[in-house]
């Protein structure tokens, strides 16, 4: 589903119960983006990538996992966020960064160019930091929150027609 105040273009692959939400603006357009199965991207938020170019051959592509939950005005630049993830509202990811499994990102964080986040922990802060490892209840709420996001966009798409 992609709202239809939203923005979606270039080369964007949005994989089965993808929700994008109002006013979410995705740019493909110098290289490609990649959201996984039941992941949702919040309100207001900007996905972007990096171009190819001499001094990086590869660019920054923006690929995101399964079951991740982006929060309102986040903006992914360039970065890629493994499987069950939860990005706090107002965060940004930088070009290069990586985000692996089963991690939760607070509000208003900045994670920089090329940082690695490690899987099990959350992170805060600008920049971020390592703060404590996820709760057995916080690994499970990751993908309690993309699938009530699955069922919502479900419920939208409904009231639609």
């Amino acid at each position: 589903m992609v709202d239809p105040s939203s923005v979606v273009i270039g080369d964007v692959d949005l994989a089965d119960d993808v929700s994008i939400w109002p006013l979410v603006v995705i740019r493909g357009d110098v290289n490609n983006v990649v959201i996984g199965c039941r992941t949702n991207v919040q309100d207001g938020s900007v996905l972007h990538v990096t171009h190819q170019s001499r001094h990086n051959p590869e660019g920054h592509p923006l690929i995101i996992g399964e079951d991740v939950t982006v929060g309102h005005k986040a903006m992914l630049h360039g970065c890629t966020i493994g499987n069950r993830v939860l990005v706090g509202m107002g965060s940004i990811l930088l070009d290069g960064a990586i985000v692996e499994d089963d991690v939760m990102i607070g509000a208003g964080s900045l994670v920089p160019p090329g940082k690695t986040l490690e899987s099990g922990y959350l992170y805060l802060g600008s920049p971020v930091k390592q703060i404590r490892e996820l709760t057995s209840e916080e690994l499970a709420g990751l993908t309690y929150s993309s699938n009530n996001y699955v069922t919502w966009k479900d419920l939208y798409l409904s009231q639609q027609q």
